[in-house]
């Protein structure tokens, strides 16, 4: 892999071993923000070769603060310190400039069709991915329930780094926020067209915890969007944005463990 040069700003300093990989694709974070909020991606292409090169290349305007390779590398692309281009149009807890307020890490992954996993994550690579995340909510001030999933924060759009991750892992590991998953049976459910108080009373729960669900009362194909992120990231056994029993209950104890003010 190419080593691109190393621009002004040098990275931040890591525990991990790194290597520095610098994207000119960066800028200055707005209105004196820090980082409060650390975004996990897949890069969805073949190689981590070809990320490095898509994420330092100026013509693509993208770019993300760290790369992490299967066999466990960290490779550092954007100083902690600088706005990196790695969230796009999404939202969390009424942020709605993510990049403005968050680290990325991109882990090294071809990408997976919706409940299908063809390539796993290599222990090396989840390995090495807690230990950065570790490193990074030290350094800033990032709480458990602000490490999120790229799907999490723009779901009409992405599915990254899916229903696949292991979650669960990480949370062992001390990073995230994280519930088990309450059991799949069969019940009362919320699917398209559903309207009335339950509705708007689970996209407020939705709502509540940082998701950008609607205020609307109707369950449409936006909330549908947001129900299937919530459940890659919290009850990933079936992902079919239909709020089941088994979704409700997760996101009421999700709520409940959040840390009070």
């Amino acid at each position: 892999m190419a080593i691109h040069s190393a621009l002004a700003i040098e990275p931040s300093p890591l525990v991990t071993p790194k290597r520095f990989c610098a994207s000119p694709n960066h800028g200055e974070r707005k209105n004196g923000k820090t980082p409060d909020a650390l975004i996990l991606h897949y890069t969805g292409v073949p190689t981590a070769e070809a990320a490095v090169a898509l994420l330092c290349d100026p013509a693509t305007e993208v770019s993300a603060h760290y790369v992490v390779t299967p066999e466990g590398e960290v490779l550092s692309l954007v100083a902690e310190e600088r706005r990196a281009w790695h969230a796009g149009r999404g939202s969390w807890a009424g942020e709605t400039d993510m990049n403005d307020v968050s680290i990325g890490v991109e882990i090294a992954h071809p990408g997976h069709r919706d409940g299908k996993a063809a390539f796993p994550y290599p222990d090396a690579q989840i390995d090495a991915v807690i230990a950065l995340c570790r490193e990074i909510c030290a350094r800033w001030p990032i709480p458990p329930q602000r490490v999120l999933a790229h799907s999490d924060t723009a779901p009409e759009r992405k599915i990254d780094p899916g229903e696949f991750f292991p979650w669960s892992r990480l949370a062992e590991a001390g990073v995230g926020h994280y519930v088990a998953p309450c059991p799949i049976i069969d019940g009362p459910r919320l699917d398209l067209g559903d309207a009335g108080g339950e509705t708007r009373d689970f996209q407020n729960l939705l709502r509540l915890y940082g998701y950008g669900a609607p205020d609307s009362g109707v369950f449409d194909v936006e909330t549908r969007c947001v129900t299937r992120a919530f459940q890659r990231h919290f009850r990933p056994a079936r992902v079919d944005g239909i709020a089941d029993f088994s979704t409700v209950a997760t996101l009421q104890k999700l709520v409940a463990a959040l840390p009070q003010d």
